[in-house]
């Protein structure tokens, strides 16, 4: 009996989905996202722990543009929704700043304390929000992307099919590109892997928040990202999710970063010369 299309057993799932268990030491990465984020809150002017919701876990990291009316890039960290915040992600800020970009890293609570639906409320919650409040960072409300790692990608993908109208009375044009680095667009293999006891994923939730039974009729473009060494399932979600997008009409890319793994792939925000910088700094219109 087949769990998830041709995977038979949990141990075939995981092998795909445990992405720390494909690369030697998943903590040195972890040691680097941190030393880089510290580095980057001291160098950057900052506004740290911004409350965008009512709990304590609803909070968003800024790093404002210096000059008034700059592009907005929204960055949502990922961990399976059940790790990490957004201060060991500050980095993704520091060569982003210098272009003129105000950065906003956003920090959301986990599972098992909230489900994944209420994660992505809290995440499409920032949105409206900096509708409101992004010209005090000097931001843009107009001209805001929402980018994601992995369960962020996830998140990025429930963010670009919101219909913004007629759940926050907003534009539906509020967000004006998105990209999910390494992104989970269907979560069903992973009711079948060791994540599920924590996760606890069910048929609402992917009723609810699947972005791959979730693609609009309009939406903005979109840009997926995966890691060259990643594995094959996180290659064929990017690839079936964009697929589906296409056929709706919707304006979608995927690029495989050339040697990275699944942590790698982030630090394609500190080197200003790569492709992946480059078409970030694209759909902001700074290209």
């Amino acid at each position: 009996m087949n769990l998830y299309r041709h995977f038979t057993s949990q141990e075939e799932i995981d092998a795909e989905y445990n992405a720390g268990a494909a690369v030697a030491d998943p903590k040195a990465y972890l040691d680097r996202y941190i030393a880089d984020s510290e580095q980057t809150r001291q160098s950057l002017s900052c506004e740290l722990d911004a409350a965008y919701g009512p709990t304590l876990d609803e909070y968003v990291d800024i790093f404002p543009s210096a000059r008034a009316n700059s592009p907005v890039f929204v960055f949502i960290h990922g961990g399976y929704w059940r790790a990490r915040t957004a201060k060991e992600f500050s980095f993704v800020a520091r060569e982003l700043v210098p272009q003129d970009i105000t950065v906003v890293v956003v920090n959301y609570s986990l599972c098992p304390k909230v489900t994944i639906s209420e994660i992505s409320r809290q995440t499409r919650a920032v949105i409206a929000w900096l509708s409101e409040h992004a010209q005090q960072y000097n931001g843009d409300a107009d001209n805001i992307v929402v980018s994601g790692h992995s369960a962020g990608g996830h998140l990025t993908g429930m963010v670009c099919s919101t219909d913004w109208q007629n759940d926050y009375g907003l534009d539906n044009k509020i967000v004006k590109g998105g990209l999910a680095l390494s992104g989970l667009f269907d979560l069903r293999p992973l009711r079948f892997s060791y994540l599920q006891p924590v996760l606890m994923i069910n048929d609402e939730t992917i009723r609810m928040v699947n972005p791959i039974d979730s693609i609009p009729e309009e939406g903005p473009p979109m840009l997926l990202a995966v890691g060259e060494k990643e594995s094959l399932e996180f290659h064929r979600q990017s690839a079936d999710y964009a697929k589906l997008r296409l056929e709706k009409g919707l304006a979608c890319e995927v690029e495989a970063t050339a040697d990275d793994d699944h942590f790698s792939i982030l630090f394609n925000f500190l080197d200003s010369n790569s492709s992946l910088f480059g078409k970030t700094l694209a759909l902001m219109g700074k290209a």
